[in-house]
């Protein structure tokens, strides 16, 4: 169980990374940057812990620990759409659109680490 956690945030930080960089051409500019590290950052701490919370409920209902990882991955991209916007001031677009595809993406990769 453990090997498994730390394996998927190996690879999700991978990921992660590759897709923040990828983004931040596409984006560019100075705030564009701000805003996607900040995601990446809340991404894979989320994405991690919503991987060893699922993990730890898979053997007794994985589709409800999937679901409620799945719960708390919609509540933090709300509560960092409010925050990093409004309070942070950061640049919408890429701030969203970077944490909704780390979230995505990273979201994928449970099955396989999931059955390990």
């Amino acid at each position: 169980m453990t090997r498994a956690i730390v394996l998927y945030a190996a690879t999700t930080i991978i990921i992660i990374a590759l897709v923040a960089w990828l983004l931040g051409l596409v984006f560019g500019g100075t705030g564009s940057w701000a805003a996607i590290r900040l995601s990446a950052v809340v991404a894979a701490v989320v994405q991690i812990g919503a991987f060893a919370v699922t993990t730890l409920m898979a053997p007794r209902n994985v589709m409800a620990a999937w679901g409620a990882g799945s719960l708390v991955r919609l509540l933090a991209l709300i509560v960092y759409a409010l925050l990093a916007t409004k309070v942070l001031g950061l640049a919408a677009t890429p701030a969203l659109i970077s944490l909704a595809a780390f979230f995505f993406l990273s979201t994928l990769l449970e099955p396989v680490f999931l059955r390990r």
